[in-house]
């Protein structure tokens, strides 16, 4: 099963110590990342920083071990679904355009978002925190 992951679900896992971090941490395959959103992560990373009440050390040891858990996608894979994606999202929120042309590259990738309006839509499964906490220790 590939999942994409919101970058708020990244972001939240970099902020604070959570089931989020945990699940990111101990799921046994990897997760799928659009680069676009990683480098808007590297735009604000200090503010990242600055709420996780982190040392810098400690924050950049973090990032490096939850990025080892994260295929970042290139801008070049999702070039190729960003008009599907758009025909979906488009009168919902146009700013998730990216996660869903990840999901659509990766035909049978279901998206990890706590964004309820993602699931105003039916072509691409979104499951949020509670559900892939269920989904991926139910079978443990």
């Amino acid at each position: 099963m590939k999942i994409v992951i919101d970058s708020n679900i990244l972001f939240s896992a970099l902020i604070r110590d959570s089931i989020t971090r945990r699940i990111i941490l101990d799921y046994e395959d990897q997760f799928l990342f659009p680069s676009y959103i990683f480098e808007e992560m590297e735009k604000h990373k200090d503010e990242l920083l600055t709420k996780s009440k982190m040392k810098q050390k400690d924050f950049e040891d973090l990032l490096r071990l939850l990025l080892q858990k994260v295929i970042i996608i290139p801008k070049e894979v999702l070039i190729h679904y960003k008009n599907d994606a758009y025909q979906i999202i488009k009168d919902i929120d146009p700013d998730d355009i990216i996660f869903i042309a990840c999901a659509i590259a990766y035909s049978d990738a279901i998206i990890w978002s706590d964004d309820k309006k993602l699931k105003q839509q039916s072509k691409v499964r979104i499951i949020n925190t509670n559900e892939i906490y269920s989904l991926l220790y139910s079978k443990k």
